[in-house]
């Protein structure tokens, strides 16, 4: 039986990968910062679906957290096969509104703890000559949206490469880019969404099933949604210039993801 480590497994998308995974016989390791919230998750799940599911509490904003999982991640006694990197967050307000702390705190989430987590977890799969990583990022990738758009970008820019690298070793990267999913993502950002359309909506199950799909495909880039899809195509047809003043309204008004 093979493992899944997921981290922000409490919640949102990476609730949708646990149950989704935990569905299809897979073992995970369930990491975010509420003990207890993972707990209570890691028992639903094992009742449910007879899997084994370990709880694995870590802060990605600090160094010790980061290193926690991925120590975890090159254990070669019980090897993860799959790694979802999910954990992430929103600052409100826009540029120099957003204390630099703040905005150090998210490049430490989305960048360095995604590269760090990563590279353990490949260069174990690498070894055993098989393995997938997922790499949550946003279609904010796409668009100039400040730090949280940046940071994205990055993780695109870098899972994309990194495919290519370990092209032929049996390893999978994947960046999946969702658009708005009904999560507490905004909540937590102290974010109002009661002016985003309804058909702007994803379901996070039907989200990762794409996801899943597409990495089986061996996509390394995944927007799992036709109407995203063609946003995004309407991206790359309008000028920067423009799209950074519509895209920083937008922001502004729906929050970063």
């Amino acid at each position: 039986m093979t493992t899944a480590l997921i981290t922000g497994a409490t919640a949102g998308i990476g609730a949708a990968f646990a149950r989704r995974l935990a569905g299809d016989g897979h073992n995970l390791v369930l990491v975010a910062r509420d003990t207890e919230r993972l707990r209570v998750q890691a028992t639903e799940l094992h009742d449910r679906h007879g899997i084994e599911a370990e709880v694995l509490t870590a802060d990605l904003s600090t160094d010790a957290g980061i290193e926690a999982v991925a120590a975890r991640l090159t254990d070669r006694v019980s090897p993860v096969d799959l790694l979802v990197n999910n954990a992430g967050f929103g600052n409100k307000g826009r540029y120099l509104d957003v204390s630099v702390a703040d905005e150090l705190t998210m490049l430490k989430v989305h960048c360095e703890a995604v590269l760090r987590l990563t590279s353990a977890a490949a260069g174990s799969m690498r070894e055993r000559g098989r393995g997938g990583v997922v790499n949550v990022a946003s279609v904010a990738a796409f668009l100039p949206r400040g730090t949280y758009g940046a940071s994205k970008a990055w993780v695109v820019q870098f899972t994309q490469g990194a495919a290519k690298d370990l092209a032929g070793t049996g390893v999978r990267l994947m960046a999946l880019c969702p658009g708005f999913v009904r999560t507490e993502f905004h909540e937590r950002a102290g974010m109002g969404t009661g002016n985003i359309p309804d058909w702007m909506w994803l379901d996070a199950d039907k989200l990762v099933a794409a996801a899943l799909e597409d990495l089986a495909r061996g996509r390394s880039v995944s927007i799992p949604d036709p109407r995203y899809k063609a946003l995004m195509g309407l991206v790359k047809l309008t000028p920067r210039s423009l799209l950074g003043g519509v895209t920083s309204r937008a922001g502004r008004t729906y929050g970063p993801e």
